[in-house]
């Protein structure tokens, strides 16, 4: 069953363990797909364990930590139709890859096929799931499961020449809700995002994080793609949830002065959505006021 459509790129850092536990997984998927790590200046040996151990990895090492945009620098060396991001903690379902590449096949509107999503080690499904499945973003017949409008990059197979065309992951953003301005991009450029249920990535999520650090980028980045993409109207109203609903302490205060000392960027880089662009996310507010799985609580 090997299926040569796919390349899977796998950005890390600082979690040796994780990593080889992840490419482990990766080795044993039928479709054999060629696997791309960007070491993102790790300092524990990660680079001279994956080349010691997973020697068919093409192993990227810019030098230092890129976040996101690591994969971006992947992407560039990518020669399959199409790209399957995975975090160091998080791997594909035997038989999930193919299932992906068939649906971009067959759908040639489409840009992003985001699986279903099963926490270890219990294998219970993470609650952005049951969101995901139940999107409101009205999408046309043809699709072949419920649209989106933003997917998780540690769970979706792309378009390579669609990310590479929508210019990839913003390097401001680094990491941490960095998908949400390149989905909107991708819409605007006329592309469909979906979810699969059929499909399946597994996430173990490691311990080694700062989550306080996650946190703060989360809020930050939504803030600046708010501003980047959105009317003003539906902007200030995704503002004053985020100000109504954050943990009032410094990692929120710290994250919305960034974005606010990043103010003369955001008004030099501001393009506001098509309209059929800006429905789908309209759709998506009331979704996203009462969602359990995106308050920056962490």
């Amino acid at each position: 069953m090997t299926d040569p459509r796919t390349t899977v790129v796998v950005i890390t850092h600082n979690r040796r363990p994780e990593l080889l536990r992840t490419l482990d997984r990766l080795a044993e998927l039928p479709e054999e797909p060629e696997v791309i790590v960007v070491d993102n200046a790790s300092t524990d040996g990660t680079a001279d364990a994956v080349a010691r151990h997973h020697p068919s990895v093409r192993l990227l090492r810019p030098g230092r930590n890129l976040g996101a945009v690591g994969r971006n620098l992947a992407v560039r060396e990518v020669r399959t139709p199409y790209v399957a991001f995975c975090d160091d903690d998080s791997w594909w379902a035997p038989g999930s890859l193919a299932g992906a590449a068939d649906l971009l096949d067959r759908h040639p509107a489409l840009a992003t096929v985001t699986a279903r999503i099963l926490v270890e080690p219990g294998g219970t499904e993470d609650p952005i799931t049951e969101e995901l499945r139940d999107s409101p973003v009205p999408g046309p017949d043809w699709l072949p499961g419920p649209a989106l409008g933003s997917f998780l990059a540690a769970a979706t197979v792309l378009r390579a020449d669609a990310f590479r065309a929508a210019g990839g992951f913003n390097p401001r953003l680094w990491l941490g809700g960095e998908e949400e301005l390149l989905a909107a991009d991708l819409a605007a450029a006329g592309w469909w995002l979906v979810y699969a249920d059929h499909l399946t990535i597994h996430h173990h999520p490691s311990r080694v994080r700062d989550s306080a650090l996650r946190r703060g980028h989360g809020i930050r980045n939504t803030l600046w793609f708010t501003w980047l993409r959105r009317p003003v109207r539906p902007a200030l109203r995704r503002t004053v949830h985020l100000v109504r609903t954050v943990p009032r302490d410094l990692v929120s205060v710290r994250a919305f002065a960034e974005a606010a000392a990043a103010l003369p960027w955001v008004v030099r880089e501001r393009r506001v959505l098509p309209r059929a662009a800006e429905a789908r996310l309209r759709a998506l507010e009331k979704a996203q006021r009462h969602s359990s799985a995106r308050r920056y609580v962490g």
